[in-house]
């Protein structure tokens, strides 16, 4: 069983407001080990003293839960566009500080049944994504940023020297550039549920991210499978691959971390390091690519106007 202070400690960590830590309390059974009364019965200044004891840097995990809800933001009105040429719904993207709209962004003429299929699912999965952690924060989940899935991917792309000045990357054109726009996003999405694992101190929350983790290592794991198979018969995706990661590289600091797919003779699916083990980024390297920005700042790339939250700022890997 788990003693009292570790649970208060998970409460006060867990949401952003008094009312939302016993939302949370009763959403996650925790007054059933007979420690709820006690926890809230001291009242307030009991709360704070714990509050006090947890490190001012570490985030709490609705913070923490918010930043991740801002990502699948991007990717559900990506997938879903390019699937069904409309994005979420309305009543999906309501929430805490502003709401954006989305630039951008229209149903792919896909070409190979399979690839369709594939993109089908992602989108479901995404959008199941947005609602589950907007459930799951209630009151306190962010509304979805401005989202740019228009400009941001020729930016992209000219970074990675896929186009030239002045020329305009369409990642809806057609299912290959579908697939490359998708590269960035899956990878991002894994490390960085991986990144914040170690942060989240209430058991189930860190399940659900878990869950959540599993899920988008599956997405990368079919997108960089059907990019190696489109690179059979035409190489030149094993490079445009490597370029859109040696991209995040170079943006989100110092260490040699991300992966291409590999190249016609060795297939590099599953990016690792040494020990087999999938890497880590911090919230500040996922926004340093998001934000197409080896700077620190709050906004640009694929949120002009910034992610909604409190962890909205890219780190100084220039």
């Amino acid at each position: 069983m788990f003693d009292q202070s570790f649970i208060t400690n998970a409460i006060n960590r867990s949401a952003e407001n008094s009312s939302d830590r016993r939302n949370f309390l009763r959403a996650a059974g925790v007054a059933g080990f007979g420690v709820g009364a006690a926890v809230f019965a001291s009242g307030g200044p009991a709360l704070a003293a714990e509050a006090a004891a947890v490190p001012a840097a570490a985030p709490s995990d609705a913070s923490i839960l918010n930043f991740a809800l801002n990502l699948e933001y991007l990717e559900a009105e990506f997938y879903l566009r390019a699937t069904t040429g409309s994005g979420l719904p309305d009543n999906l993207t309501t929430g805490t500080g502003t709401r954006g709209g989305v630039t951008g962004g229209r149903m792919v003429n896909f070409k190979t049944g399979i690839i369709k299929k594939y993109a089908d699912e992602i989108a479901a999965d995404e959008k199941a994504h947005v609602a589950f952690l907007r459930s799951a924060l209630g009151s306190v989940a962010v509304s979805r940023p401005k989202i740019n899935l228009d400009a941001s991917f020729t930016a992209a792309a000219l970074a990675a020297g896929l186009v030239k000045p002045g020329q305009k990357f369409d990642v809806y054109a057609n299912e290959a550039n579908f697939l490359f726009g998708a590269f960035i996003f899956e990878d991002v999405g894994v490390t960085a549920y991986k990144g914040a694992a170690p942060l989240i101190s209430n058991k189930t929350f860190l399940e659900a991210a878990a869950g959540l983790l599993a899920v988008e290592a599956y997405h990368a794991g079919v997108i960089r499978s059907t990019l190696y198979a489109l690179g059979i018969a035409l190489p030149s995706v094993y490079t445009t691959a490597q370029a859109i990661s040696d991209v995040r590289d170079a943006v989100d600091g110092r260490a040699d971390l991300d992966q291409g797919i590999g190249n016609a003779s060795r297939a590099n699916l599953v990016p690792t390091d040494a020990n087999g083990l999938a890497y880590s980024r911090s919230a500040a390297q996922v926004l340093n690519i998001t934000y197409l920005n080896a700077a620190p700042v709050r906004s640009g790339g694929f949120f002009p106007a910034g992610v909604n939250g409190v962890i909205n700022m890219s780190g100084a890997n220039g």
